[in-house]
């Protein structure tokens, strides 16, 4: 079993920035694809919508369109953890965000991940 559990999310202006963390608990997963996905309000009934991936070694990363040159996923397999950097952030970027695991080559829909943290807010407002 793998836990998973995300941080720092917030309340942010149009612009600003933040990093969430992610770090997973109860196996290593250096030898794992990671992901972000994310959930805007409204939208709960439909799937957690892609935002960044990264495989094991970093060597393949994987952006949604709307967030490439803002956002850059990272990862350091010594503490177990996959980050999320995010900068100019817009108003549209508002949603809850989750971090995913799978033993395989991270994916880039819901469906390619096994395990699944609780999520962090992100607001972006002024």
């Amino acid at each position: 079993q793998v836990h998973l559990e995300e941080s720092g999310g917030g309340l942010v202006q149009p612009g600003g920035s933040l990093t969430l963390s992610c770090a997973a608990s109860g196996r290593s997963v250096s030898r794992w694809g990671l992901g972000w996905f994310r959930q805007a309000p409204g939208k709960e009934g439909e799937e957690h919508e892609f935002v960044a991936g990264i495989s094991y070694n970093g060597g393949n990363i994987y952006y949604q369109e709307a967030v490439k040159g803002r956002f850059t996923i990272s990862r350091d397999n010594d503490k177990n953890t996959v980050y999320l950097q995010m900068r100019n952030l817009k108003p549209e970027d508002t949603a809850v965000y989750y971090c995913a695991a799978t033993p395989r080559p991270p994916a880039t829909t819901w469906y390619g991940y096994d395990y699944w943290g609780q999520g962090t807010q992100v607001t972006v407002s002024s």
